[in-house]
């Protein structure tokens, strides 16, 4: 298992294709070898084993993962070296997380103990230079001999995040804001300027197009390549093979240089091999936008299966739905600052703002409200059978069903509107004063007519809901759909009682 903590204090990996051994010392089928490496003037045990010689034993290099290692006996260190693995103190420290037994997972919105944290990011900042004012000629040299080779770019600034085990983040935020570095800082690939990361368990990432293959190779090659950078030993990756190309389907390309290959089989192929590594944590760019609606929906439920196996997932995307939709928490950049961490569609809703795709102010579209109208009902009487059509002087109940999710008004006024044809409305019906109390859910409001007037014709319904304490407006919504009433024909929209007299 790879681990690194400690700005990147990382073990020595091993080379892609295995380790070659030490060359034999020593005379070679009775030849006398020549130069300085014949000296040897230590007398040798005969019987005893030469610790250059080759080692008929296949060398495994790669770290085992999770399921593969069996546990160990309490009070023992772990396979990779934690003392005190399985619940047994280690001397002058507290009990240390077993990888092996049921790991303590994060759940949405639950504060992250230390025995649960997986990533961890203090003060993280990331520093480029902008070379733009090269010097041009000799003059140009000695003039700014001295001055600043060129100007500081912080791409990260300051930057803490915890992330707790089995949680899935998103990373979301403007072109520039710096989600992609610091999800490369995460990864190790970048070295943070200042600051510390540590990250405990196997990663496996994809994070850019092409990363870790070499276009000069097959298919085929790139697969061991990429996996043996990942940390799989060739034996496992031979096991792993069928299924890496069976998910990719890639068969037919294969054998093929990769150098041939469409941007969207480069992810095929990358996100193939990097689900198959048995990742603890597993780090998506927006990479995956390049590939096919089908081969998305396939990646996406690789995903879900590894977020309900308890993996950390962190991924950058610009479907802030995505996120809603499956995210535990948000983080949004700006400018390299973390600005937002926390509830998803309180940070979407933000990041909207900013974006412009919201006003700051005022009702919002009701797909990015914090109280969603999703549907609209007619029946006789509450959860009734559905009905379209009444008569004059019949019972009619109009149901709304509203989403709300975390960040809504805990005190919120409807006010339903049944509009005509030219969107006059005809009447109004609102909720009680002070408001109905709704937390995060699923809720139906129902607005009960005991006896329909005689309008005739077709009718929709408008929604608006608004905050009860401060009055604010959330959204509003008009319904595409239809209720008719019946009766005779008649000029004008509604049919009242009259008189006719002729008076002198």
């Amino acid at each position: 298992m790879a681990r690194h903590s400690s700005a990147y204090q990382r073990g020595a990996a091993s080379p892609p294709w295995g380790r070659r051994p030490a060359a034999p010392r020593g005379p070679v089928d009775g030849a006398a070898p020549a130069g300085p490496a014949a000296l040897d003037p230590a007398p040798r045990d005969p019987t005893a084993r030469d610790p250059t010689a080759l080692d008929p034993t296949p060398l495994d290099l790669a770290p085992p993962s999770y399921p593969e290692v069996a546990a160990t006996p309490p009070g023992r260190s772990d396979p990779w070296g934690v003392p005190g693995a399985n619940g047994a103190a280690p001397a002058g420290g507290p009990a240390a997380v077993d990888p092996l037994g049921a790991p303590e997972q994060v759940g949405p919105g639950e504060a992250v103990p230390d025995s649960a944290v997986v990533i961890q990011g203090t003060g993280v900042s990331k520093r480029f230079v902008s070379y733009h004012n090269r010097a041009t000629s000799l003059k140009e040299r000695f003039v700014r001999r001295g001055g600043p080779a060129g100007d500081d770019f912080w791409a990260l600034r300051d930057v803490d995040v915890t992330i707790g085990r089995g949680q899935t983040v998103g990373l979301a935020g403007a072109n520039g804001s710096g989600k992609s570095t610091l999800l490369k800082v995460l990864a190790g690939i970048l070295r943070p300027t200042s600051g510390q990361v540590s990250v405990q368990g196997r990663i496996a990432s994809l994070l850019e197009l092409g990363a870790g293959f070499n276009g000069e190779l097959s298919g085929r090659d790139n697969v061991y390549l990429n996996a043996s950078l990942l940390g799989l030993s060739k034996r496992e990756i031979d096991r792993l093979f069928d299924s890496i190309v069976d998910f990719s389907e890639l068969r037919h390309k294969i054998d093929d240089d990769v150098k041939h290959y469409s941007s969207g089989q480069y992810v095929r192929l990358g996100f193939a091999v990097a689900v198959h590594v048995d990742p603890d944590v597993l780090l998506v760019d927006e990479v995956l936008a390049v590939g096919d609606e089908a081969f998305q929906r396939k990646c996406l439920a690789k995903i879900a299966e590894f977020r309900a196996q308890g993996r950390t997932i962190l991924f950058v995307t610009h479907s802030l739905d995505l996120i809603e939709s499956m995210c535990d928490r948000i983080l949004v950049l700006e400018s390299g600052s973390l600005i937002y961490d926390g509830n998803p569609a309180v940070g979407t809703k933000l990041l909207r703002q900013k974006l412009g795709s919201l006003p700051a102010e005022g009702p919002v579209s009701w797909e990015y409200a914090t109280v969603r109208p999703q549907s609209v009902a007619f029946s006789l009487d509450p959860g009734g059978l559905p009905m379209v059509q009444y008569d004059p002087g019949e019972r009619l109940t109009v149901s709304v069903e509203l989403d709300v999710t975390e960040g809504a008004p805990e005190q919120i006024y409807l006010h339903t509107y049944i509009v005509g044809q030219s969107e006059v409305p005809i009447w109004m019906m609102e909720t009680p004063p002070g408001g109905l109390a709704v937390g995060p859910g699923r809720h139906i409001v129902d607005f009960s007519i005991p006896h329909l007037p005689e309008l005739l014709g077709a009718f929709a319904v408008k929604v608006h809901v608004s905050d009860a304490t401060t009055g604010a407006p959330v959204t509003t919504r008009r319904f595409e759909e239809l209720f008719g009433v019946s009766g005779p024909q008649a000029d004008g929209l509604l049919k009242v009682d009259y008189e006719a007299r002729l008076r002198g």
